[in-house]
């Protein structure tokens, strides 16, 4: 799911973006595997995945025996992702700012948000939604932009700045502009609370082995910087 109006960027290049994302450091070294980690055992579990992109994570979910709901709110990317896993998943066209109507109460045992949340002003009515298709017994895990990272690069004068930024990123050799919210680790633990949901795991993790010989630049910068934080949750007491 890409807010903001960004879905009309990653249907523009969608077909590089997804090729890209396959393979870079930054997502196949690092941001998958991090996120696989928290995920745990997905055999026989329905998941529903928010912000799906391309499809990488909905094919990895798949091929590990989940039952997938992935949506995206970019058709285009939507398009890709129902291309790569070839009727393995359900893949939807829908907003993450929007009620998830197509989804019902306790309908789904996990939800998982890959680099996507960032790209929401308000958590709030995003997280109460997750809550509310899982069961007690279910599980959130997410990614999103390490808020000292963003702090660095967009907000210096204002750590406790929640602040709207927008940068050009590159996709098969053609920029593009993206729009997203950083906002300070008190923003994200306060909403996280607020929606009913416990903390289990926070971790910064390394980058998956092999990353040093293929990029050694992106290594170093993933092993010696906040880049992202990845959440593990689950629904707190009723």
């Amino acid at each position: 799911m890409k807010d903001m109006g960004n879905e009309r960027q990653y249907d523009a290049v969608g077909a590089d973006y997804a090729a890209h994302n396959a393979v870079s450091s930054w997502n196949a070294y690092y941001e998958r595997p991090a996120t696989i980690a928290l995920l745990g055992q997905v055999s026989g579990r329905r998941v529903l995945e928010a912000g799906c992109g391309g499809g990488e994570l909905t094919a990895w979910l798949t091929g590990h025996g989940a039952t997938v709901t992935a949506f995206d709110s970019s058709p285009v990317m939507a398009g890709l992702a129902r291309e790569r896993v070839a009727g393995q998943a359900e893949v939807l066209v829908a907003d993450l700012a929007q009620p998830l109507t197509f989804a019902a109460t306790g309908s789904y045992d996990l939800v998982v948000a890959s680099l996507v949340l960032h790209y929401i002003r308000d958590w709030a009515p995003v997280l109460a939604e997750f809550r509310r298709v899982l069961p007690p017994a279910g599980a959130v895990v997410f990614s999103a932009h390490h808020p000292a990272w963003d702090w660095q690069l967009h907000a210096p004068d204002d750590y406790f700045a929640v602040r709207q930024v927008t940068e050009t990123w590159q996709a098969g050799g053609k920029p593009f502009e993206v729009t997203f919210w950083r906002r300070p680790l008190r923003s994200i633990t306060e909403a996280i609370a607020a929606a009913g949901f416990v903390i289990e795991r926070l971790t910064e993790p390394e980058p998956a082995p092999g990353l040093a010989e293929r990029d050694p630049r992106a290594d170093r910068i993933i092993r010696t910087e906040p880049c992202f934080l990845f959440f593990r949750l689950r629904p707190g007491p009723a």
